[in-house]
């Protein structure tokens, strides 16, 4: 019997279950404070954890933390994700992760994302069946078997709502959506994409690989009849990254930027990872 393995992104479930155990307590008139119980925002985690392996009738579960201290995102673009340094996070997280890490097995690797040590464990060779749960949408830019949980924890802390259907990623499927994120960006990760590209222009592009190219005509009549003026317009292309980068330039960017947006947006598999020198492997166009 084949056995599951899950790849469960431990960032969520530690995020979930830290916040949504705080409490603002006012020790007397106009002085209030936040706090928590430890004890029970680990119980949290871990039931909401047990939950999933039961729901996914799953053998082993690992999982996967961000690297607090570095991203190497960061070197490729300086202001990737810096707008969440303002937004508070819950008291005990970092303790969390802490204590998976070092009662549970939790995975962390320098300078990558729980993502990103994701993609890299359900690509590179292993036995059995692994499975991607995640909430993230993102994760559908790997070859993989995936689950887009939408759990939430019920106020009793044991009861979770969420979808558990698994979804099989091809590797094509999975590169297309490499390109739609490139394209389209990711506000929530502080990385804009191409100019003026939405979700749905970025969808019909991929799936039609629409370019842009410059045309050059003359004025045949009019106040400026005889005069050459260019413009853009749409043209079939062969090649995924060539339209890709086509509507990078004539946003007036260019290829350099492109790469910068689609290695941003390239969550890793075990191709873009050197595991021996633990270094990152950038992405290159026909590098798939």
């Amino acid at each position: 019997m084949t056995k599951r393995t899950l790849l469960i992104d431990a960032d969520v479930v530690a995020y979930q279950a830290a916040s949504s155990l705080e409490m603002a307590t006012e020790w007397s008139p106009g002085y209030w404070t936040w706090n928590v119980c430890f004890d029970q925002v680990v119980d949290r985690a871990l039931t909401m954890i047990d939950d999933i392996k039961e729901k996914l009738d799953a053998d082993k579960a690992i999982l996967c933390l961000t690297d607090p201290h570095h991203n190497f995102r960061v070197d490729v673009l300086p202001t990737y994700k810096t707008h969440r340094k303002t937004v508070r996070k819950p008291l005990v997280l970092m303790l969390l992760k802490d204590y998976l890490i070092e009662h549970h097995d939790a995975k962390v690797m320098p300078g990558l994302e729980g993502d990103d040590l994701m993609g890299i464990l359900a690509t590179m060779p292993h036995k059995g069946e692994r499975v991607i749960v995640s909430i993230d949408k993102d994760m559908k830019t790997i070859p993989c078997n995936y689950v887009r949980t939408r759990a939430i924890v019920g106020d009793d802390g044991a009861e979770l709502v969420g979808a558990y259907d698994v979804t099989v990623v091809d590797e094509e499927t999975a590169n297309a959506n490499h390109m739609l994120q490139t394209l389209m960006g990711d506000a929530t990760d502080g990385y804009a994409g191409c100019p003026g590209i939405g979700e749905q222009t970025a969808r019909d592009i991929i799936a039609n690989l629409t370019g842009k190219v410059q045309e050059t005509r003359v004025l045949k009549s009019g106040p400026r009849k005889g005069t050459e003026v260019s413009s853009w317009v749409s043209q079939p292309f062969d090649n995924i990254w060539d339209a890709v980068v086509s509507h990078f330039t004539a946003a007036g960017l260019g290829e350099e930027e492109a790469m910068r947006q689609a290695r941003v947006a390239r969550i890793l598999r075990a191709s873009d990872y050197d595991l021996e020198n633990k270094k990152v492997i950038l992405w290159k166009p026909n590098s798939d």
